[in-house]
């Protein structure tokens, strides 16, 4: 290929991927599912199914029963369109399914987890008895500080690491899993958390912050077990 040539491809490939899929807007993606367009289904199904899966699996115990989740919460989807509201976004709308279907299985599967208390409780994010009544300086200090946990590259290769996170995940209280699933899990931003969960600022970041201090204990007893320091 001539060097004109291949600067002509290079500028052709850099205008395709530059234009936006018209199902990007979700006003157009809504019109194309009700009128059961079949690339605005494959649209759909190529943006969210795999992120689809990953929540599920916090509430069933196999992949296999997360799989019966999303393809149920796709059916819900393709029957209840029809009937969307654009309220929310599209995205906000199809988590909230997902949600509602797997919790419900996660009671036929005998995995339900108690309802989290309210927020106006006093349950303590860490453990008081971790922190010195009293310092020189009047405030609480460390009595038995968080021990270094591994190098981050460790830990990312570290298979029982990653068990031992699912693990906390999934036996965290409803509402907490959902919050630390979407934020850290997902990626979602605060608003969007906010949006498919119908909590305030304030709410999320309270249950946000309760879900990640349980999971920093379990890895921490997980260190403590296995000697990893």
């Amino acid at each position: 290929m001539t060097p004109r040539a291949d600067s002509y491809v290079m500028r052709a490939a850099s205008t395709l991927t530059a234009v936006p899929n018209a199902f990007d807007d979700d006003e157009i993606l809504v019109k194309g599912l009700v009128a059961r367009d079949a690339d605005a289904f494959a649209y759909l199904l190529d943006r969210y199914h795999a992120p689809l899966h990953r929540p599920a699996c916090q509430y069933v115990p196999t992949a296999a029963v997360a799989d019966e989740v999303v393809q149920e919460t796709w059916l819900a989807v393709i029957t209840g369109i029809d009937r969307f509201e654009q309220r929310s976004s599209v995205k906000t709308w199809l988590f909230r399914i997902l949600l509602n279907v797997a919790r419900s299985h996660g009671v036929r599967e005998h995995r339900s987890i108690p309802f989290a208390p309210t927020l106006g409780d006093d349950e303590p994010a860490v453990d008081p008895k971790r922190f010195r009544r009293f310092t020189l300086h009047g405030r609480g200090a460390w009595k038995h500080p968080p021990h270094a946990w591994p190098e981050p590259e460790q830990a990312a290769l570290d298979a029982e690491t990653r068990a031992t996170i699912d693990h906390a995940v999934s036996h965290l209280p409803p509402a907490q899993r959902d919050v630390v699933t979407m934020r850290d899990l997902l990626g979602w931003s605060a608003p969007e958390v906010c949006d498919a969960l119908e909590l305030t600022e304030a709410n999320q970041r309270v249950l946000l912050h309760r879900a990640r201090s349980k999971i920093r204990r379990a890895l921490e007893q997980h260190y403590d077990e296995s000697g990893t320091r």
